[in-house]
């Protein structure tokens, strides 16, 4: 039994069902719990007004007085973590360091470091599994290498699957042996690291576990209805969970436990895209190299275009394309994305525009609330075509089918595109197709006051099959033309 603990939240931002907590109070008699404001990555962030900062630190208001409220509370820090955490480790005394598992190359450089300086003085860093429901090598092949087709290791998931793999953490069991904070502890302002407030509360987002819960229990009278509607933008059909699991307001266990149970088609479909979210985590864990370039080395011979203005138009929503346009304006106002959109932007980008995904991946990075990297790595190169598990290049979204196919009546597209309010049913998804008398009827004159399309897509579509020309045979079945509505 240790004296002395300390547990180094992260992605975790909870009090229950948490793997290094729950191992923590269970093997420490005194347990102290910390949050780094880690400077090596907020100093990276584009804007000062960072909604995922606020989140973050009004989530972890909650989680401090959730934590009072049981004879602790949380140690925050800001400064490089690699550097904070040990000293704060020397400061308390602590024996070890209990953290849970992160799968990213610089997270796992980062742990790597402060392992290597706490065994100097004869301390450790303990990591736990708890943001997946498998990792490491729990889910290999029959050879023992890692999965790179989903479908089969969807079925090796689903077949290791046990109550066991998603039982809770019964972390108030061992509660006594959590510490106050000296002082009393606290969270900074967003004043105090250098941030600025956003409109995280006009968007309608409630930070932490409250708002995670609130989400949770919405979702699960709608979850059997999953399969049906989750591909309609207009429609609320998906879970809106994502940023609550980016950062660990609820616990992935919970979740997967619920779908698994219910056990009814939509319950199965969502549990599927939860097995999507620990297959990234495993592929990224284990192709590190990943973020550089394409996860097939042979689509890196692939020439871009060098478009800045035509990456503009598609960054400000303004490409002519309603679809795409209204998908980029709602990521750009509520740092959120449907996933259905994701898709359909993506492939525009790199397969009606010709710009690099990496471009693409840069943006969402910058914006989204719930950005992942494992996730949003494997979504683009997923739609790229240069990923494992990849669409084939061959098969090419086209915006204006996707469009009449998930948003037919444009009450999404009329949402985020208001320019386009009065523009009658039929024109809606292509509106430069209307005649001049037609436009000046529904108020918009293409051109003026909505652009016209930046590229035909028949056009780019040619461009794009010739663009791959160089991986033909790499990622398909030899190169057939095909169109994907």
């Amino acid at each position: 039994m240790l004296e002395t603990a300390l547990v180094w939240f992260r992605r975790d931002l909870r009090d229950y069902d948490h793997a290094a907590l729950y191992y923590a109070l269970k093997s420490a008699r005194r347990v102290w719990c910390a949050f780094v404001f880690d400077t090596d990555i907020l100093d990276a962030l584009p804007d000062r007004a960072d909604r995922r900062v606020e989140f973050i630190r009004e989530s972890l208001v909650e989680l401090h007085a959730a934590l009072a409220a049981k004879g602790g509370g949380l140690i925050v820090r800001h400064g490089p973590a690699a550097r904070e955490i040990p000293a704060l480790v020397r400061e308390l005394g602590v024996q070890a360091v209990f953290a849970n598992r992160d799968y990213e190359p610089g997270a796992k450089a980062r742990d790597a470091a402060v392992a290597a300086d706490l065994a100097g003085d004869g301390r450790e860093l303990r990591l736990f599994k708890d943001q997946a429901i498998f990792d490491g090598a729990e889910v290999l092949t029959k050879g023992g290498t890692p999965y790179t087709v989903f479908t089969p290791y969807k079925n090796a998931w689903l077949a290791r699957l046990t109550d066991f793999y998603v039982r809770p953490y019964p972390v108030d069991a061992y509660i006594q042996h959590l510490a106050p904070p000296p002082g009393g502890g606290g969270v900074p302002t967003l004043a105090e690291i250098g941030f600025q407030p956003t409109d995280l509360a006009a968007i309608g987002m409630v930070p932490g576990m409250a708002g995670a819960a609130t989400r949770w229990q919405d979702f699960q009278e709608r979850m059997a209805r999953y399969g049906e509607q989750r591909d309609f933008p207009a429609v609320k059909g998906v879970s809106y969970l994502s940023v609550y699991l980016r950062f660990g307001c609820l616990s992935i266990r919970q979740l997967a436990a619920a779908a698994w149970r219910e056990g009814n088609a939509g319950a199965n479909t969502w549990l599927s895209e939860l097995i999507w979210r620990d297959f990234y985590f495993m592929v990224l864990d284990h192709f590190p190299q990943l973020p550089a370039g394409s996860f097939k080395p042979d689509f890196d011979r692939v020439q871009w275009d060098d478009a800045p203005a035509l990456l503009d138009a598609w960054r400000e929503g303004r490409t002519g394309y309603p679809l795409v346009d209204a998908a980029m304006r709602q990521l750009r106002n509520t740092g959120w994305m449907h996933n259905r959109l994701r898709m359909v932007v993506a492939s525009f980008l790199t397969k009606d525009l010709g710009i690099d995904w990496r471009a693409g991946e840069a943006h969402f990075a910058d914006l989204l609330l719930d950005f992942d990297l494992s996730a949003n790595n494997g979504g683009w190169q997923w739609a790229a075509s240069t990923g494992c598990d990849a669409q084939p290049w061959f098969r090419i979204f086209n915006p204006i089918t996707q469009s009449e196919k998930f948003d037919p009546q444009g009450r999404f597209i009329r949402r985020y595109v208001p320019e386009l309010a009065k523009v009658p049913d039929k024109f809606i998804h292509a509106p430069w197709r209307m005649a001049p008398l037609e436009q000046q009827a529904a108020r918009v004159v293409i051109g003026r006051d909505y652009p016209a399309p930046v590229v035909d897509h028949d056009q780019a579509r040619r461009r794009t099959l010739g663009r791959f020309e160089v991986v033909k045979g790499k990622g398909g079945d030899g190169g057939k033309d095909a169109a994907l509505d």
